[in-house]
């Protein structure tokens, strides 16, 4: 008898979670796959994110009679798997093989682009029946920079260059680098013996402007900013191979693409089609324009016809 009760409390509790979690608009059973035909697309806070995610978006729509949803302003790499693992989204449009390896599979980090790409790209397939499509023709990695200026003063071309004015240089760097596993700042001056007299830790939006206005004379920034190419700012190459890559592709759960098969070969239009030039031309006139991620998406793809006959 008090086994029954017992059953029949655990089916009542958990009756009245799925029951709550709708009403209050949760993450819950009722939230899943099948509640619209929409195919939705996870986007990340980032402006990058949010490009990607319309280009995907209205690829589909332009070229099918399918509908598409964005879910918008997620917060971490985490949240996007989750949403995909949980089928509560089918397309995850920006994801970087670096992030989905040491986030999302729990790996080590790996240098090598190309063996880091085909690690991510079997093992989502093996744990969880997803396609990873190769990179878009882009990767938004760490990168120091510098004025072009001082880059020709200086003869600086390598991270190891900075050695001759680590003492005379000021660093800026956003304060989540600082102290990030591996990768960090200590880290950096093990592999490099670098360590600047003066470093400042600072807001990501501010480190770009306080290389311009000569505040900070190099920086550690994101390769696709697009204040890189509007500044005309020098990267530097990392000539000891110290950041692992972070290539960008499309995650796509596989029942997707097993209900629609031919939505696959369109996706595939985009890969190797958008390169760092015309990603840092999009960001900056989301971030500095102010143009709608919508609508930069929406030039990109008329101005290359929706990439027909691609792929």
């Amino acid at each position: 008898m008090k086994k029954q009760f017992k059953n029949l409390l655990l089916l009542f509790i958990s009756v009245l979670l799925v029951l709550t979690s709708s009403a209050c608009g949760l993450p819950g059973l009722a939230d899943t796959q099948g509640q619209n035909d929409d195919i939705r697309i996870t986007a990340l806070t980032t402006t990058e994110s949010q490009i990607v995610a319309n280009i995907v978006a209205q690829l589909i729509e332009h070229e099918t009679n399918y509908k598409t949803s964005i879910i918008n302003n997620l917060g971490s790499a985490p949240m996007q798997h989750q949403a995909l693992y949980r089928h509560d989204a089918d397309i995850q449009a920006a994801a970087y093989d670096g992030g989905e390896l040491t986030a999302n599979l729990l790996l080590p980090a790996i240098k090598d682009s190309k063996k880091a790409n085909e690690t991510v790209r079997r093992e989502v397939k093996k744990r969880w029946d997803q396609t990873y499509l190769p990179t878009y023709g882009f990767a938004n990695n760490y990168a120091f920079m510098v004025r072009a200026k001082d880059q020709k003063k200086y003869h600086l071309y390598n991270i190891s260059d900075l050695k001759k004015v680590k003492d005379k240089f000021s660093f800026g760097v956003a304060s989540e680098w600082v102290n990030a596993p591996g990768v960090g700042y200590p880290a950096f001056q093990t592999a490099y013996g670098i360590t600047f007299s003066k470093a400042h830790s600072m807001n990501i939006g501010l480190v770009y402007s306080a290389l311009k206005s000569g505040k900070m004379d190099v920086i550690l920034g994101y390769s696709t900013d697009g204040r890189i190419d509007s500044y005309k700012l020098h990267l530097l190459k990392d000539d000891k191979h110290f950041f692992p890559p972070y290539n960008c592709g499309m995650l796509i759960n596989n029942y997707l693409l097993r209900e629609h098969p031919d939505l696959k070969p369109l996706l595939s239009r985009l890969v190797g089609n958008i390169n760092v030039h015309e990603i840092r031309a999009m960001n900056y006139q989301v971030d500095d324009k102010l143009l709608e991620p919508a609508t930069v998406a929406h030039q990109f793809l008329v101005k290359h016809n929706y990439f027909r006959g691609q792929k």
